[in-house]
């Protein structure tokens, strides 16, 4: 049960309410991961609005930002995140078994090249922010990543922490 009052369908007014519905004609359902917002309909706009926008971005393929946020939340220790992730990179068929040795290490992720120096780019800033240096950020570019799409992966990530962190702090449960 999560620590805070979330705010259910029947009882949503407003911007919150204007979004449940958004949200129960595109997905069926209002997940927890949302519900968990609710108490401030600002803070709910802009996780909407960040899902939207990474959700239809144009170079940061959606294997990619899975595996983000699927690592990410495994160093948080958000069961939540580490599930639904999980879920999402079946889609793309990475199998359990693959996703359980990707967790180990990594750098085995099925992704391109690039992608995979992101990703692994990425990790290091939610692990050390202090030990990025020119170079780090060189071989992104010469593997044709532009500084937008550094900025936006690594934000990616790092929202992410933030978020298992409040997912984990009020006790967010599974959708059923």
């Amino acid at each position: 049960m999560a620590l805070l009052n979330l705010i259910e369908k029947d009882q949503a007014t407003g911007r919150v309410a204007e979004i449940y519905e958004t949200m129960i004609n595109t997905m069926g359902f209002i997940p927890n991961a949302f519900k968990v917002f609710s108490p401030s309909a600002h803070v709910l706009d802009v996780q909407v609005g960040n899902l939207g926008y990474f959700m239809r971005h144009k170079t940061l393929s959606g294997k990619l930002l899975a595996f983000i946020r699927l690592l990410v939340s495994d160093q948080e220790q958000c069961n939540y995140c580490v599930g639904m992730n999980s879920g999402i990179l079946l889609q793309y068929g990475v199998l359990p078994e693959m996703i359980a040795g990707i967790k180990l290490d990594p750098s085995t992720a099925p992704l391109e090249e690039n992608e995979l120096a992101m990703l692994l780019f990425v990790l290091q800033v939610v692990k050390n922010s202090n030990s990025i240096e020119q170079p780090d950020v060189d071989k992104l570019r010469n593997l044709g990543w532009n500084d937008t799409e550094i900025l936006e992966a690594t934000y990616h990530a790092a929202t992410s922490v933030g978020v298992d962190k409040i997912f984990n702090a009020f006790k967010i449960e599974s959708d059923r």
